[in-house]
């Protein structure tokens, strides 16, 4: 089992900045794939970006050149700094980690609102 808690949503103007941060704790050996991904109203759920502990790194096509994911090894904690957001941005990030990509374990979601 794999616990992943969420930080650092909230209300944004476009434009602005914010800093998601997900821990996960438990069976590390389920962590090798971390991500993030996001779910608008009546959209499904899509991945924004993902990092392996090797270092591999993949982002959305809507994200690349605004959104930096990164992760701290030793604190076994992910993090997505999104830059320049727009109002399409807008939605419940989701915390995700697998032994592969694809996530095994999810956390609750939090929730990011870009508007005006």
């Amino acid at each position: 089992q794999v616990q992943l808690v969420e930080s650092g949503g909230g209300l944004v103007q476009p434009g602005g900045s914010l800093r998601l941060s997900c821990a996960a704790s438990g069976s590390i050996w389920s962590t090798s794939v971390m991500g993030w991904y996001r779910q608008a109203p009546g959209k499904q759920r899509e991945l924004v970006a993902g990092i392996s502990r090797g270092g591999t790194i993949n982002y959305a096509d809507s994200v690349k050149g605004r959104f930096t994911i990164s992760r701290d090894s030793a604190k076994n904690t992910v993090y997505l700094q999104m830059n320049s957001l727009k109002p399409e941005d807008t939605a419940v990030y989701y915390c995700g980690s697998g032994k592969n990509w694809g996530p095994d374990y999810w956390g609750q979601g939090t929730q990011v609102t870009v508007s005006s």
